[in-house]
Formats: C-alpha cells, sequence, structure tokens
C-alpha cells in the first residue's frame, strides 16, 4: 500500500524552512512533514508533524506539489503531497520529536538545488515560488533519490 506523506513550503524571512535528516552517515533536506495517521485529516497531519519537527504553528494553505517516490526495488511507495502553509506561531525547537531531525535549516530557494533534498523537487518548488500565486498545483511525476 502506498503511503501518504504531506510537506509544509514555509518561509520565513523569505527563505525556505527545511529539516534536515539522517540516515546512519548520509545527509538529506526534506521540507517539514511526515505520515497521515488513519482517520486523520491531510491537513491536521501537516499541522502535527510541523509542530514536531520544527517548534512551528502552521497554517497550512493550497496544494502546490503532488508526487510519487517509488523505490526501484518496489518495497517503497510514497505519495507526496506539498502544501503552501504559513508560520502563525510557536518558535524553532532544538529538540524535535523526530530523532531524524538533526536540525532546522532556512536555506534561500536557489540553494535548494544544492542539497540533496528529498524527494528531489527542488526545481517545483523554486518555480512555484516564483509564480506566487499564479501557481497551480501540479503533478511532477515519480521521483526517487537512493539512500
Amino acid at each position: 500500500m502506498p503511503r501518504v506523506r504531506v510537506a509544509a513550503l514555509m518561509l520565513m524571512d523569505e527563505k525556505v524552512v527545511v529539516v534536515r535528516h539522517r540516515f546512519g552517515q548520509n545527509i538529506y533536506y526534506l521540507l517539514p512533514g511526515g505520515g497521515v495517521d488513519f482517520g486523520e485529516t491531510l491537513a491536521t497531519a501537516l499541522q502535527r508533524e510541523v509542530l514536531e519537527e520544527t517548534g512551528f504553528v502552521c497554517e497550512v494553505g493550497r496544494p502546490l506539489i503532488l508526487n510519487d517516490t517509488i523505490a526501484p526495488s518496489g518495497d517503497r511507495h510514497i505519495v507526496n503531497i506539498t502544501f503552501e502553509a504559513h508560520i502563525v506561531g510557536g518558535t524553532v525547537t532544538d529538540h524535535p520529536q523526530d530523532e531524524r531531525v538533526e536540525h532546522v535549516d532556512l536555506v534561500t530557494p536557489t540553494q535548494l538545488g544544492e542539497l540533496d533534498f528529498r524527494p528531489p523537487i527542488a526545481d517545483q518548488i523554486v518555480q512555484a515560488l516564483k509564480a506566487g500565486a499564479g501557481w497551480e498545483c501540479m503533478y511532477a511525476g515519480s521521483v526517487y533519490t537512493a539512500s
């Protein structure tokens, strides 16, 4: 069964809020977010995950980017839904509830392409930010980054 993951595209001081994850020796970056629990709305899941990973309270906006992440081995399939979100409270945490999160970072949109960013949708994020209110939700297809 595919797993549904929601993510928040949030800006702070004109920079994108990302979370630095570690898996073994690998360091990679994601937009804050995570899995949707059974019976949980997409918005509620996103607010919960953002708070757990960053310490921020967010207001969930419109969906921006949809994509699949399907492992070539077929053992993993994630449906990713990236939402526009706005920070409305909280403060950045030094102790995320998710142990994989090492740090909350702020990066310029152009820096996204320089990071090991997962899923690899940095180009689509930059396009959405440039388009602003004129952006229409897009399906980015199936994208995958090997660990």
